[in-house]
């Protein structure tokens, strides 16, 4: 709990005793503690009527999800009465049918029949496609497994390109990589200095780069001849610290 600071006892005897008799009414301090009342009291006041206007809002939502609601029950309720109607006429009409029907009972029964040879001959292929799926399946963990093999690998040799070339190299997106380069500008450390290289195809290609460099194009063709990227990095680099002078 905060502290109040008292004012000292105020000695009446010596302030009429001396030539110029005054008191220090701590005006300053008044203010400041004034200002803060004032201020906290606004802080309130704003905040409880942005409260207000947040449940006025969730009212407002909350009664036209309900009146939505409502009308969607209404509708549904018009087109069960409709299809209630539709059904009072099909029973009739069945009734009528019916002699129609048991004529054709045998037919459905030869349909039947066909149905469930088709379905016996269908859950063969069926069970062709589930054994299919499970080799695909076991195939990808394969893949997955020696991914991530490779990857293991790879990972401390990018650790180590990385601390060399000083700079972040992460994949972003499909096949591009996020190269960002670190401590360069001295006088500004949040100054931001990278490029997304896109690798999807033979032709490596430049998606976004912050500065945008006047010779990208040259290095970007060197690239694409010698198929360096490490070396492309640190021309890079080299290229933004000419940039920053």
């Amino acid at each position: 709990m905060a502290r109040v600071a008292r004012a000292p006892k105020l000695d009446l005897a010596s302030v009429l005793n001396s030539q110029n008799p005054q008191i220090d009414l701590r005006l300053d301090a008044f203010e400041v503690s004034t200002q803060n009342f004032l201020r906290a009291v606004s802080n309130y006041t704003q905040r409880a009527l942005t409260e207000i206007a947040n449940r006025k809002n969730v009212h407002l939502t909350t009664r036209k999800k309900l009146a939505e609601k409502a009308q969607a029950v209404e509708v549904e309720t018009n087109q069960c009465k409709l299809k209630e109607i539709e059904l009072i006429k099909v029973i009739d009409s069945e009734l009528e049918e019916r002699k129609e029907a048991e004529t054709l009972v045998a037919t459905f029964r030869r349909q039947l029949s066909a149905a469930r040879d088709r379905c016996a001959a269908l859950e063969g292929e069926v069970e062709q496609h589930r054994t299919l799926a499970a080799d695909m399946s076991r195939e990808r963990e394969r893949e997955r497994l020696l991914l991530e093999s490779h990857a293991a690998k790879i990972a401390p040799e990018v650790v180590h390109c990385a601390d060399r070339l000083q700079c972040q190299i992460e994949g972003v997106d499909k096949d591009k990589i996020l190269i960002r380069f670190l401590q360069l500008d001295t006088h500004n450390s949040n100054r931001e200095f990278s490029l997304v290289l896109d690798v999807s195809s033979r032709s490596y290609k430049v998606s976004t780069m912050t500065p945008i460099l006047p010779n990208l194009p040259i290095m970007l063709d060197d690239l694409n001849k010698n198929r360096d990227i490490y070396a492309f990095i640190k021309r890079i680099r080299v290229a933004y610290l000419v940039l920053i002078g």
